[in-house]
């Protein structure tokens, strides 16, 4: 069999083409405010003479220790041939999305993540498990979006994948 355009697809060695992880950042306002709420916990404990009400101050500690573990433990891999989401804190979950099914990709950075060098990556793909995407606070988001539309072009390629677009309107202009 000769190896033209309708020749069998050619395996590729997968390589990791970028990793990281969510910013601590995206949770900014969160902390704030359970750092507010444990200070008003000892106020209210110093004011009203019960250090019972001191023990609440703990409440907002404990839930930005869970929520800074869980934002520690979500990463993200860009292969040359998946994208997969590491998450979970006892339990590991991963999931996997192959990058010939994405769709689009779109790049927002609000003003506190741009002012920190951050930006949110959204993924639309045709997966079924998982149609979008978030890589939220994520450094250097406009070269991890160039990367990844890349790394699909070529995967697209490589297997001899288009993307079909269907008009809405079923061709009619009007």
């Amino acid at each position: 069999m000769n190896s033209g355009d309708n020749g069998p697809i050619q395996p590729a060695t997968e390589t990791t083409l970028w990793s990281g992880t969510t910013s601590q950042w995206v949770h900014f306002l969160f902390y704030l405010m359970a750092v507010a709420v444990g200070i008003g916990c000892i106020a209210a404990a110093i004011y009203a003479d019960q250090p019972l009400i001191a023990a609440l101050a703990a409440l907002p500690v404990i839930a930005i220790v869970i929520r800074w573990i869980a934002t520690r433990c979500l990463k993200y891999e860009i292969t040359s041939q998946r994208l997969r989401r590491y998450s979970g804190i006892l339990n590991r979950k991963i999931d996997e999305l192959e990058l010939y099914r994405v769709q689009d990709t779109s790049l927002e950075q609000p003003l506190m993540l741009r002012l920190v060098g951050l930006g949110n990556v959204t993924i639309m793909s045709s997966d079924a498990s998982s149609p979008v995407i978030h890589m939220n606070a994520v450094k250097g988001a406009f070269e991890v979006r160039e990367q990844l539309r890349h790394a699909v072009e070529a995967e697209r390629d490589r297997k001899r994948v288009r993307a079909l677009e269907m008009d809405p309107a079923g061709g009619q202009q009007g």
